[in-house]
């Protein structure tokens, strides 16, 4: 080894250019039709609390994805007994939502067009509009999986 050594680079923990900072949020709801709503409501006031306005556009997609991934887990992944997860964590210039239920043999698919009579099955739909990208991973923690979506961030 020589006696003269190159630093490595050291990555600053904040670049000027960050739009957003680092914000993370995780709980645990019942998988009932009234845990997906609080999962809705805490959703909004946490991204709210974290500079993104109630009523803003950006508001209103990320609380609609949480409603409609967060219904999903409860009408497609329920377990008797077991609830599901939501994360969020808001990085950058975009928002992560993560849904976990414990239904891994039940996966998300688009249908390949809207039912028009019927009163559901356009949640996905909703989801695939208004996120940057959205997708499902098998549960690291046991059974299930995990739904997520990415919305980018708009802040006025």
């Amino acid at each position: 080894m020589s006696s003269k050594q190159t630093p490595l680079p050291v990555r600053p923990a904040s670049t000027p250019h960050t739009r957003f900072p680092w914000h993370h949020f995780t709980m645990r709801f019942s998988s009932t039709p009234r845990g997906a709503r609080l999962a809705r409501r805490l959703a909004g006031e946490r991204i709210d609390a974290w500079g993104i306005a109630y009523g803003s556009d950006t508001h209103d997609a990320v609380t609609l994805t949480v409603a409609e991934l967060s219904a999903n887990a409860v009408r497609h992944g329920h377990v008797s007994g077991r609830d599901f997860r939501l994360r969020l964590s808001a990085e950058d210039t975009a928002i992560r939502i993560e849904v976990t239920d414990t239904r891994g043999e039940r996966l998300p698919t688009l249908p390949e067009r809207p039912p028009l009579v019927q009163d559901g099955g356009r949640g996905l739909l909703l989801v695939a509009a208004l996120a940057d990208r959205w997708g499902w991973y098998p549960s690291p923690d046991g059974p299930g999986k995990t739904v997520w979506a990415v919305l980018g961030v708009q802040i006025s």
